[in-house]
């Protein structure tokens, strides 16, 4: 193909929506905090299962032969204070990705929130329900 009759590849360019301004510095940083706000996450899911399976086991123990535990109260004060931490530890997660999305001026976090916030809020949700099932003996 002679020179002449090249394609004139800058004007279909000129064409092609212009993706609107990207703060990818901002980006970034918000996917980090969604990931550290997942292993906070994670971490807080093992306590609260943990907790919650050590009470069962230790009450179904308890309620057998009465032997394996020493005192009655073992069961509920192990597992309130596994499935507490798993609630602190949501709740402090919680609240450190909501201040990085405030020093970010992530006013949107309302209009659409994220699905890394919205998992944690019911997951500290659930840590209390749970803790003050096993506290008023629901479970």
């Amino acid at each position: 193909m002679p020179a002449s009759q090249t394609p004139d590849v800058s004007a279909d360019t000129k064409k092609l929506p212009r993706p609107t301004s990207l703060n990818l510095p901002v980006m970034n940083t918000l996917m980090a905090a969604d990931r550290t706000l997942m292993s906070w996450t994670r971490t807080s899911l093992s306590l609260l299962s943990f907790g919650f399976t050590i009470y069962k086991v230790l009450q179904g123990f308890q309620d057998i032969e009465g032997k394996f535990v020493v005192r009655t109260d073992t069961p509920r004060n192990a597992g309130l204070f596994l499935v507490g931490m798993g609630t602190f530890a949501m709740v402090m997660g919680t609240l450190e990705y909501w201040q990085t999305l405030r020093v970010l001026d992530q006013q949107r976090i309302f209009s659409r929130p994220r699905s890394p916030l919205i998992m944690a809020l019911i997951m500290s949700a659930s840590g209390v329900i749970l803790f003050f099932s096993i506290l008023v003996k629901v479970l």
